[in-house]
């Protein structure tokens, strides 16, 4: 039995642009990004989901109603496992403002490895544990099925490192764009990678 995902990350954000910290707060979509949406939506537009999970994050519904527009029957559902890690009190930062403020944080939350945080927020390792059982549940719950997740970068990366025995830490190496597709196979053997990151071509520019 086969269990198809299509995880897909929200279109480009102004915290996206400006390189901001973003994570329950919400920035909204830029012209680029419902772009992005739209392209995501063409590229999916043949694939009969049987069930949506996204995050509660404004970014990422709007994304999925792009995606979803004109569909019946597709069950949605809100999933706060599948959220942004949480920044605390650097959301909204840039990483430069993130070190002028926040100098002595900023330098124990590095040296601690996965179990880091900024004030406020998750570690790496409390975001893992979320997503893995986030991931377990939809096996569990839709064997069989064609699922669409419409999250996060972290949340995808993680996904990646736990079906290819990959530490949480090394999920930066994953590479996750705004507006981009992955797609997994998952079987009772194992997964199978179909893409990762891929970011269809943009349609043309709405008159």
């Amino acid at each position: 039995m086969r269990t198809s995902i299509w995880f897909v990350r929200h279109g480009q954000t102004q915290f996206n642009l400006e390189r901001r910290y973003q994570s329950w707060s919400n920035s909204p979509l830029t012209a680029y990004g419902h772009r992005q949406s739209r392209a995501v939506a063409l590229r999916l537009r043949r694939i009969p989901f049987d069930v949506a999970l996204v995050s509660p994050a404004e970014r990422t519904q709007r994304t999925a109603q792009e995606i979803l527009a004109g569909r019946r029957g597709v069950t949605v559902r809100l999933d706060q496992n599948w959220a942004e890690s949480h920044h605390g009190h650097w959301e909204g930062l840039t990483y430069r403002e993130v070190l002028q403020q926040f100098p002595d944080e900023a330098r124990a939350r590095w040296s601690a490895g996965i179990n880091g945080r900024a004030e406020g927020g998750e570690s790496l390792a409390e975001v893992y544990a979320r997503v893995a059982a986030a991931w377990r549940a939809l096996l569990h719950d839709h064997p069989g099925g064609r699922i669409l997740v419409v999250t996060h970068a972290t949340p995808i990366q993680l996904v990646l490192c736990e079906c290819f025995g990959l530490a949480p830490g090394s999920h930066w190496h994953w590479r996750i764009d705004p507006g981009s597709l992955t797609s997994l196979d998952a079987y009772a053997a194992g997964v199978i990678l179909r893409m990762v990151n891929h970011v269809p071509p943009l349609p043309p520019v709405e008159a």
